[in-house]
């Protein structure tokens, strides 16, 4: 019997020198709760701020992708995707929907034939009331006493009818930047479409009307837009001051 105990005890210690020494990929830890759990808005914003502190920083941190200072005029054509609910996105799937298409962007078209702009940022702060499930747990949680809960995450609040990804690139590669977008739409919940624009790339101006203010001299080359002069105002904003002082040098001539 003393043979014995001695063994077992030479088990028990054994083990757990092997438990405290086991690799941290072995150690079991708690998943996250499922984006479906956050899929819609119920009650008011609620953006970080000096009373919410703590927050987790979002998982998408570059809204901008490709040739992104590339002038308007380089990439005429432009495809969007629209979303088709009141929803909240968490900044996860706008993270793996960037990197889906970037990816296939880059593969299809080229690296330097795109710019792709993430168009909602995850601002609304999403809470989790923890609680222990193991044994012993009623002794120590508190179930629904102090239930509001603590940051756990962000998320973007999208409605019907807001673009989530535009991207802008070449006439011949507006079908590559579709079916980009079509697949990026499996990294959101609920329904999207995907929309080829008759714009010319970011700006509000269709084709034919950009190019009519453009041989006007209206347009103001403003980065990856344009800007555009009304009528209105003094007449040297519109043909500059060496002309309008030619003008009014000739007025007084006669």
């Amino acid at each position: 019997q003393a043979i014995f105990a001695q063994a077992l005890c030479f088990a028990k210690l054994a083990n757990s020198v092997r438990v405290a020494h086991a690799p941290k990929h072995q150690l079991v830890k708690m998943g996250r709760r499922p984006a479906r759990c956050y899929r819609y808005a119920h009650g008011k914003p609620y953006p970080k701020s000096r009373f919410c502190r703590g927050v987790p920083d979002p998982k998408i941190r570059i809204f901008d992708c490709g040739k992104k200072k590339q002038p308007c005029d380089d990439f005429p054509a432009c495809a969007h995707l629209v979303v088709d609910e009141n929803q909240q996105l968490t900044s996860e799937c706008l993270e793996a929907a960037r990197i889906a298409t970037n990816k296939y962007m880059i593969t299809n078209a080229g690296r330097d034939f795109f710019h792709i702009r993430i168009r909602p940022h995850p601002y609304h702060v999403l809470r989790i009331n923890k609680t222990l499930s193991c044994a012993g747990a009623d002794r120590l949680s508190t179930g629904m006493r102090g239930a509001y809960g603590k940051p756990y995450g962000t998320a973007a609040r999208v409605k019907i009818g807001q673009v989530l990804i535009s991207i802008r690139t070449k006439e011949e590669k507006v079908q590559v930047a579709a079916e980009a977008l079509r697949r990026a739409k499996f990294k959101f919940a609920g329904r999207q479409k995907v929309h080829v624009s008759s714009k010319m790339g970011f700006t509000p101006f269709g084709k034919d009307e950009y190019n009519k203010w453009q041989a006007c001299g209206r347009l103001i080359p403003n980065g990856i837009d344009v800007k555009w002069l009304s009528s209105r105002g003094p007449l040297h904003r519109l043909i500059g001051r060496t002309a309008y002082a030619e003008l009014a040098a000739a007025e007084l001539a006669q």
